[in-house]
């Protein structure tokens, strides 16, 4: 393996920090690295397996101005990429304006999720509630072979080079980027038109928009989605036609000194929006649901008068604060919205407790058989497997990391010249408790429950993630007329 540090920040994080999120699996990283010809521990990395594998997470490099919450970290990005039967390795942070502004002070600038506004030092802030840093440490995506980067509460995207994690500035949309609401974590990428669909909300009316980027990264619809209040919104999904976006009954609330705070109201429906996707407000369809709160939807599809949504149902959403997948209750569930009637139907898809799902990107927005998505570790914001959903038969397989190892967000990279659906590998980083060392592991998407296939040692152990994304070789500049991945990534 040839490995170079690139470059190293400060912390000022106490040295006998004790935060259970700033340490243990969750211990902040504060080195880059470039490492090329990453080192295989176990089996051989796939010679069909062709493109990069990108990670987003929070890992902060100051403390709270009082409290810490894990979602208030810097974010972080990192690369896996695969060619010709060899890996690389990067990792960068995200050069944020918050970041740039509170690394020239040394100290944290901005109140976090659960503090109170009066106690933010910086100018101005960021996000649906006004007054935070826009880290953009949530999600991921690559849209035009340029990786994208978004914090869950609005902001700025960030773009960044798909090989090196390097930031190389924001996006604009040719200037119609709304700047003055940002753009919420998880937009979404339609491999079959090249639009992005995204989504932003704020404590003021009308609490919620929905957009379109086309193909050529012009802004070309934008348009308000009424709510009644200020709405927590996290993820939105798409169809063929429509776009569909969530009003669940967990609303923005302010506690004691002005700290912001989350409440479910058990009482009141789930909504969803239905609109075409170049569709106005006077033609939003509303469809009432059982309460509950919605993270990450896995794809939605149309049948006939129907749309299909696909996401984790949470049984307890007040379990949110806990983050940890069982305390909310977090399983598949799918609604059937008729577009005829009006009505809707629901059911459970699984008793297994589960999250963040993935599919072969290639189907989103289309029918699709299988999803791809985590297990967690029993009272923890950890990721302890992996799961396989075959939404036909209704079965299941699974893989268990094995005591003291972690997971992130797990891709599903096709196979280069797949035809079938689950033809391909499934991508994630782990950290190893045991070990103190992190790996790349690849799996058969097909065959989960054999485990790895491949198993790459990075230079360092790095934190646990959350959010990441795969793009396809054939997606990226560069990569298809360079010789070699050497070549392409720029060294």
């Amino acid at each position: 393996m040839d490995v170079e540090i690139v470059g190293r920040m400060l912390s000022t994080l106490p040295e006998d920090d004790e935060h259970p999120y700033r340490t243990g699996p969750w211990r902040p990283q504060t080195t880059e690295w470039r490492a090329d010809d990453l080192e295989v521990v176990a089996g051989a990395v796939p010679t069909d397996l062709d493109g990069v594998y990108l990670r987003n997470t929070e890992n902060p490099l100051h403390p709270a101005l009082a409290m810490y919450h894990p979602f208030d970290g810097d974010g972080m990005v990192q690369v896996v990429g695969f060619r010709d039967g060899t890996a690389f390795y990067r990792n960068r942070f995200v050069r944020t304006d918050g970041f740039l502004a509170e690394n020239a002070a040394g100290a944290p600038l901005w109140a976090g999720w659960v503090e109170p506004p009066s106690l933010t030092r910086g100018e101005g802030g960021w996000g649906a509630v006004g007054r935070m840093k826009d880290a953009s440490s949530t999600d991921i995506i690559v849209h035009r072979g340029i990786a994208l980067s978004s914090h869950y509460t609005c902001g700025d995207l960030y773009r960044l080079d798909p090989y090196t994690a390097e930031t190389v500035g924001k996006e604009t949309w040719g200037g119609g980027f709304p700047a003055d609401w940002g753009v919420s974590a998880h937009p979404k990428v339609d491999d079959r038109t090249g639009e992005l669909l995204f989504f932003n909300y704020r404590k003021e009316a009308p609490y919620l928009h929905f957009g379109v980027v086309s193909a050529d990264n012009e802004l070309v619809h934008y348009t308000d989605v009424a709510l009644p209040g200020p709405r927590l919104q996290h993820d939105m999904a798409f169809t063929e036609n429509y776009a569909i976006l969530p009003d669940f009954p967990l609303f923005w609330d302010t506690f004691e000194q002005g700290a912001l705070g989350l409440r479910y109201h058990r009482e009141m429906p789930s909504r969803f929006a239905v609109i075409p996707r170049r569709g106005r407000p006077e033609e939003i369809r509303w469809f009432e649901a059982d309460p509950t709160f919605v993270l990450h939807f896995t794809n939605a599809y149309e049948v006939g008068d129907e749309i299909v949504l696909d996401g984790f149902f949470q049984q307890d959403p007040e379990g949110l604060r806990y983050l940890a997948l069982d305390a909310m209750g977090t399983r598949l569930h799918r609604w059937r919205l008729n577009l005829a009637t009006g009505q809707v139907k629901e059911e459970p898809l699984t008793d297994t407790i589960s999250e963040f799902g993935m599919i072969n990107a290639r189907h989103a927005g289309q029918p699709y058989r299988y999803s791809w998505a985590v297990t967690g570790e029993p009272g923890k914001f950890l990721f302890n497997g992996l799961l396989r959903h075959d939404l036909l038969t209704g079965t299941e397989e699974g893989y268990a990391f094995g005591p003291g190892v972690f997971g992130s967000e797990t891709a599903m990279a096709p196979r280069v010249g797949a035809t079938d659906e689950d033809d391909g590998y499934l991508v994630t980083i782990t950290t190893d408790m045991t070990e103190d060392a992190s790996f790349c592991l690849v799996f058969d998407a097909g065959r989960v429950s054999d485990g790895p296939v491949c198993t790459l040692r990075l230079p360092e152990r790095v934190s646990s993630g959350t959010h990441s994304t795969w793009a396809d070789g054939a997606e990226l500049r560069r990569w298809r007329t360079a010789d070699t991945a050497a070549e392409a990534v720029g060294l």
